[in-house]
């Protein structure tokens, strides 16, 4: 997905009250600072992009998780060595932000009122069976039904084509995928904490991983 954005960590949810006493649920969120560490130019690469990075890493530790080439690339662009790394892009992103050790910050980016698109991996649940993967409803729970009470039952016809259709729904992993809610309220900003409060849930455990996107048609270049 093309546009503006940032990287941040869930860290929870809470809600906070409207002036008109309305209750909001809302998802609380470490929304950058983030690095600018490379820009992605039409003549060197083919297209318009800046590549950012999200979370420092003591130095320490930054020698034993990191490899020397990530190594060289924070090194290169003066920034401290980082955690995560995204692209992000739109017409005229490098006009903006184009400059390689900026640093972005969440008021730069959004404000209160904008409606932002967020991705993030779902929680891992291992192997589940068809009941939790995919809702189905069961068995009989009598007495008289024993054996399957949660299991799938039948999953092809008998004799013809006597084959499992690709796509069928079977017990399997579960959970770990990348998910996108979109068009979600920004409702309140904290700058002086990085904090960005958004309305409503997001994919993913508590200390994720997200991107947070602004909305089709709320852009830089649309305001």
């Amino acid at each position: 997905m093309k546009g503006i954005g940032i990287l941040g960590k869930k860290l929870g949810m809470t809600q906070i009250f409207k002036e008109d006493g309305t209750v909001v649920p809302v998802t609380v969120i470490k929304a950058g600072p983030v690095y600018v560490v490379d820009v992605k130019t039409p003549e060197r690469d083919g297209y318009e992009a800046i590549k950012v990075g999200f979370e420092e890493i003591d130095e320490r530790r930054a020698q034993k998780v990191l490899n020397r080439p990530l190594l060289g690339i924070f090194k290169k662009a003066g920034t401290p060595p980082l955690r995560h790394m995204r692209e992000f892009r739109y017409p005229g992103i490098t006009q903006q932000f184009g400059e390689v050790g900026k640093v972005i910050k969440v008021t730069d980016v959004f404000k209160e009122g904008d409606e932002v698109d967020i991705a993030g991996k779902t929680k891992g649940r291992g192997f589940a069976g068809a009941m939790k993967r995919w809702n189905f409803s069961g068995g009989p729970r009598s007495h008289g039904a024993r054996g399957w009470h949660r299991r799938v039952g039948a999953i092809s016809a008998g004799s013809y084509p006597a084959e499992v259709k690709p796509g069928k729904k079977m017990p399997g992993h579960y959970g770990n995928e990348r998910r996108m809610v979109k068009r979600l309220e920004v409702v309140k900003i904290i700058p002086e904490q990085d904090l960005l409060l958004v309305k409503g849930s997001v994919p993913g455990p508590v200390g994720g991983l997200l991107e947070i996107r602004l909305a089709y048609g709320t852009g830089p270049q649309e305001r």
